[in-house]
């Protein structure tokens, strides 16, 4: 942890549950301060405290529940897709427009080279200051965005250059204009036409990986997630509305949507999972970058060697296999159980909540 200032995390911002950890760096920082001040070496009591420290983010680290993985996913401080840009990929030369509507600023498309690798590289931004954030709809794309992410996927099949995609978003933009110009068909154009690409396509979520938004640029032969990302149907507050009528019970959500890599590692839905530095990506984000370019340029390599035909007969039966994982009888039982429960403690303030009480499972 001595090495955190150079990594971009001298400011970092801690969680509610790094209370222990906020007060350890509270402690080291005074004991820096009082030795330049006064001369004192306090060496020795600033390595303890580091010990402790370390100790301390291994044991909240090795077991976050699912709301704490959604909290480390949308840290202010982790990379976003303008820092892979700039720190993993070379010579990127961004290219625009879906030579329909407009240029989406939520999703970024261009050529570059990740290691020795030249790649297509398709990614959601959600912008870092404010005004940055509004330009790109903090990550949530329109339809010109995926119809431009198409455009240039085709493109680099046309030339033979692999796609990246890396996912960071809690959403496709929901608003009444993206769904009068075709959101839903613009998702679903993408979902049919990468899974055709005659070119390798890795995918990789950074962030957020939140619904049809993230399917629109989620289709691969490998797909990864990073450690503390999520991937889901639906944001955890989302899910709560609409069971609980109350987002405060986001909490309860997150953690019966199995949106973390763990989970989804268990469920088959994940191909691998990209370690993050001690304490998530946004305490060492130099780490992360490399941890996510050494996968990438690793996976790219392993799936340039196999004949398009049967990478393409691979990714389908991929597709066509998600949701056929076999799972015991007693996990199944179990899961039918915990079903009812749920459903049983929504609180039926109107007919359509209780008509979901009387189904079966």
């Amino acid at each position: 942890m001595a090495e955190q200032d150079n990594n971009n995390t001298s400011d970092v911002s801690y969680l509610a549950f790094e209370e222990k950890v906020a007060v350890l760096d509270g402690q080291m920082s005074e004991l820096r301060r009082l030795s330049s001040i006064k001369g004192i070496d306090y060496s020795a009591e600033i390595r303890r405290l580091q010990r402790e420290q370390v100790a301390e983010l291994k044991r909240i680290y090795s077991n976050l529940s699912a709301w704490q993985t959604v909290q480390v996913a949308r840290h202010p401080k982790r990379p976003l897709f303008c820092d892979y840009l700039k720190l993993m990929v070379k010579d990127f030369r961004e290219m625009h427009g879906d030579r329909c509507f407009g240029d989406d600023r939520a999703i970024i498309t261009g050529l570059g080279h990740i290691g020795r690798e030249k790649v297509m590289v398709v990614g959601q931004n959600k912008g870092r200051g404010l005004k940055e954030k509004i330009e790109c709809n903090f990550g949530c794309a329109d339809p010109e965005g995926y119809r431009k992410a198409l455009a240039k996927m085709k493109f680099a099949e046309k030339y033979n250059i692999p796609i990246v995609t890396l996912i960071d978003t809690p959403g496709a933009h929901p608003g009444i204009g993206a769904e009068e110009r075709g959101q839903a068909q613009a998702i679903a154009v993408n979902l049919m036409e990468m899974s055709r690409l005659r070119v390798p396509i890795v995918c990789v979520v950074i962030g957020e990986g939140g619904s049809g938004g993230a399917l629109g640029i989620g289709v691969g032969d490998q797909f990864s997630m990073l450690e503390f990302s999520y991937y889901s149907v639906i944001s955890p507050e989302g899910c709560a509305a609409i069971l609980w009528r109350d987002g405060s019970q986001a909490e309860q959500a997150a953690k019966a949507l199995k949106l973390t890599s763990k989970d989804l590692s268990k469920l088959g839905l994940v191909d691998d999972v990209v370690a993050e530095p001690l304490g998530g990506a946004h305490r060492n984000i130099h780490d992360t970058v490399y941890n996510v370019e050494k996968y990438i340029v690793k996976t790219l390599r392993e799936l340039k060697r196999i004949k398009l035909d049967d990478l393409l007969e691979k990714r389908y039966k991929k597709l066509r296999s998600i949701g056929q994982k076999s799972i015991s009888s007693s996990h199944a039982k179990h899961t039918k159980t915990k079903i009812k429960s749920t459903i049983n403690a929504i609180p039926a303030k109107s007919g359509s909540v209780k008509t979901i009480k009387s189904l079966k499972v």
